[in-house]
């Protein structure tokens, strides 16, 4: 094991599943421990007293919070194996800008789940925006994101449409589908061995939410 290397999270969090993800990609062997949000351990509070949540990396008893900012840590830390993020600044600084351009998007995909019948078109319009803009301007024409393997934003874009597509399953929608190349580009990562192996399938995800949305929807 990696210097006493842990991995705090839940086996449907998206965020989690991507430091899964690096964490294979660099060959490190660590400890997962799973927690249960309803009845949080003492040891997750300990090791993240301000937000309270998952995932959370211990390297050498040295907690982080924050699954992009635990995936820059694990790059820089272990350099010699996979590359996650571009080694060269500029590509580097693209990865950075595309992947807080999603991630500032989230909120609207996930206020997704929650729209009634009134806002619902102003929501899929809005992501269907932010779709075709990352995939005209970010995705462009290539395999993956930085070239022919999968790295920064392709962990953190594909982990989190995981979680999307089975949102869309949910509510009976189809937005994605509608970006040929982002969804040629969705398969492609799927297919990759690491993700196979380390994130829940859509069936699994939509069986976890679908009963929580529909408590939700009937109150």
């Amino acid at each position: 094991m990696e210097e006493d290397l842990k991995l705090f999270s839940v086996w449907y969090s998206s965020f989690g599943c991507r430091v899964k993800c690096a964490l294979q990609l660099k060959g490190l062997d660590y400890e997962y421990i799973e927690e249960d949000l309803s009845n949080k351990s003492d040891l997750l509070l300990q090791y993240n007293p301000i937000h309270k949540k998952v995932p959370v990396l211990v390297h050498g008893g040295k907690p982080l919070a924050e699954s992009m900012i635990i995936l820059e840590y694990i790059d820089e830390t272990w350099p010699d194996q996979y590359p996650i993020l571009p080694r060269e600044p500029y590509e580097r600084s693209r990865a950075r800008f595309w992947t807080k351009y999603m991630a500032d998007k989230e909120s609207t995909f996930w206020s997704l789940i929650r729209a009634t019948e009134e806002t619902k078109e102003e929501k899929m319009n809005e992501i269907m925006e932010a779709l075709k803009i990352f995939e005209e301007l970010g995705l462009g024409d290539n395999k993956f994101f930085a070239g022919d393997d999968i790295g920064f934003v392709d962990l953190a874009i594909g982990t989190f449409m995981r979680w999307f597509r089975a949102v869309e399953e949910i509510k009976e929608m189809k937005i994605f589908e509608t970006c040929t190349r982002l969804q040629a580009w969705f398969e492609r990562f799927n297919e990759v061995s690491v993700v196979k192996e380390n994130l829940p399938s859509i069936d699994e995800l939509v069986a976890h939410y679908k009963p929580r949305y529909l408590a939700s929807i009937s109150q």
